[in-house]
């Protein structure tokens, strides 16, 4: 499925009017639902719904699971597959099945997920939940330090590796960095959050969680959403094109998280954990 489509618009500037086709975004449902085929055949649980852009969608769902504690590791993962639709065979490509393996504790689904900025609950509520749920703890050392100049460049080395941003203007990305400032990943979609658990879920697949050895940095703001799943991640420093949110930064202090806002025309803020921001210690 393609990630834009081509709409007639009428263009209107103050010189002249035009009619003409113009690149848009896609956006669309994915549902992702579980199922235990072990124990119970045919069966499926619906366990989201969320509007994104078509592509890397077993990535997403994959990565949405990790970041929501119900999966641990990559051996709990049986099959992820577009549900196809009995008898026909036809392929719906706005379901993922995610089938899970016979030992998972599937009682981990009736916990409320944490998915939107109006769930009803204050920010300490939040930040004990995520206590209960971290797979790996941030460390806390000078592990990772990332020197001014490279965290400076990461926008345009980003934008750089945003194609379908640069077809539409329609789409966030979020990239995977290392000490050097190097992109090692690059995800984008109408969702920031999404964006965030395609490359979540493809370190997943990998094997390469924890993710201690690198940064994140999204083309938008910061919210307590992706926060949270750049604490699941084990990952040290989450960078943002955007602002930051209050409980986004409460994340990142009280999980030692080097959190970066308003990255643009060469100067940020440090909000948060600012000790692994100087001269590199490793190459």
């Amino acid at each position: 499925m393609a990630s834009n489509r081509h709409v007639p618009i009428h263009r209107i500037d103050a010189e002249a009017s035009s009619r003409l086709l113009d690149a848009v975004a896609v956006e669309e449902p994915l549902e992702i639902r579980l199922a235990v085929d072990a124990l119970f055949p045919g069966e499926h649980t619906p366990v989201s719904i969320t509007m994104r852009t078509p592509g890397d969608d077993h990535e997403l769902a994959i990565g949405f699971l990790f970041s929501e504690g119900i999966l641990r590791s990559a051996d709990q993962v049986e099959s992820v597959s577009h549900w196809g639709r009995p008898p026909s065979g036809k392929t719906d490509r706005n379901v993922v099945v995610v089938e899970l393996a016979a030992d998972v504790d599937i009682s981990r689904l009736e916990r409320h997920f944490y998915t939107t900025s109006s769930c009803g609950v204050c920010g300490k509520t939040s930040i004990d939940a995520l206590r209960q749920e971290r797979p790996f703890p941030v460390p806390n050392d000078q592990s990772f330090r990332i020197a001014e100049e490279a965290l400076l460049a990461l926008p345009a080395a980003l934008r750089k590796e945003q194609a379908s941003f640069g077809v539409t203007g329609g789409l966030h990305a979020m990239g995977l960095f290392d000490r050097q400032g190097r992109l090692a990943l690059v995800r984008e979609d109408v969702g920031r959050h999404n964006a965030m658990d395609k490359v979540v879920g493809r370190l997943f697949l990998d094997g390469r969680l924890p993710a201690s050895g690198y940064g994140f940095i999204v083309s938008g703001r910061t919210s307590f959403e992706l926060a949270q799943k750049v604490m699941m991640s084990g990952a040290s420093v989450l960078v943002a094109i955007g602002a930051p949110s209050s409980l986004a930064i409460e994340v990142a202090e009280e999980f030692g998280i080097t959190l970066v806002g308003f990255m643009r025309e060469g100067r940020c803020n440090v909000y948060a954990n600012e000790h692994r921001i100087g001269q590199t210690t490793a190459t």
